[in-house]
């Protein structure tokens, strides 16, 4: 696979001396217009790295706030076609920043594997995080992804042991997720003790950059895990900054998007204080 702009997103990364920002928002949430405005907003918060969540209506590895973001989403009528249009719109004032998919096999599988990737490629979508797709059943969808010339990125997660590892490495690419927490998003702390343990034995079965998320919400934990991986990711955080600045109705405000990018702003910092710091 030729290179991506994962690869020279991690590449210049490493050149900075610093670990990226992964940020999830959910596509269409709270609706389509709000939602393209926060996305083509992350680059300049600080956001290194996009992950766009496909809204589905069963998001089983998901806590209450992105499954209460997809609902949103849903319900103000996102699909899969607009959500390949925000990519695009997001690509005429961008050709660097990364942009991951991440969702669920469903929606794929609704809109056609085939017309998915290419429509996904032809709007400057760059990788694809499927969590319901495990090595055994990916045949359908990693392998024409791959050669469409997308990253397929694994989730690594507390209990993938010795065993399991090789199987979640073999032809990933981009970088691998390590899920910090046993169980669904955004509903425990990760220990970092742990944490760093699992990623040891991790880098040493791959060269890939590892970014780490689930629990991830406080500047200092963003720090802390800055100091071991490559990329830290904030979605249910951020998720739930969105919905705090809805209104009675689940409509957005004029603090929506001020609010999200603010807590972007405020972890951002954390992985480019050390940086600078050192350049003085």
């Amino acid at each position: 696979m030729t290179q991506t702009r994962i690869d020279r997103r991690f590449a210049d990364l490493k050149r900075q001396g610093r670990a990226g920002l992964v940020t999830f928002i959910t596509a269409g949430d709270p609706d389509q217009a709000t939602s393209l405005k926060l996305l083509k907003a992350l680059p300049g918060a600080g956001a290194d790295i996009i992950e766009l969540g496909m809204p589905f209506s069963d998001p089983m590895a998901d806590g209450p706030a992105i499954q209460a973001s997809s609902q949103r989403a849903l319900a103000a009528g996102q699909t899969m076609v607009k959500t390949l249009r925000m990519v695009k719109a997001f690509r005429e004032n961008d050709d660097s920043t990364p942009i991951v998919l991440m969702g669920y096999y469903n929606p794929i599988y609704i809109y056609g594997v085939d017309r998915f990737l290419k429509d996904a490629v032809a709007a400057g979508v760059d990788g694809l995080i499927v969590v319901d797709m495990p090595p055994e059943e990916d045949a359908e969808l990693r392998p024409p992804a791959s050669e469409a010339g997308l990253n397929f990125i694994r989730l690594a997660t507390p209990t993938t042991d010795a065993k399991r590892l090789p199987a979640v490495l073999a032809n990933s690419s981009g970088f691998v997720y390590y899920v910090s927490i046993a169980g669904i998003t955004g509903t425990a702390a990760p220990n970092l003790a742990d944490v760093g343990a699992h990623l040891a034995r991790i880098k040493a079965a791959t060269k890939l950059p590892i970014a780490v998320g689930f629990g991830v919400k406080t500047r200092e934990q963003v720090s802390a895990i800055a100091r071991i991986a490559e990329g830290v990711v904030v979605g249910s955080a951020l998720v739930s900054a969105i919905a705090q600045s809805l209104d009675a109705e689940g409509k957005a405000t004029p603090e929506t998007g001020p609010k999200a990018l603010a807590l972007v702003e405020q972890l951002a910092s954390a992985l480019r204080a050390p940086a600078a710091a050192a350049a003085l």
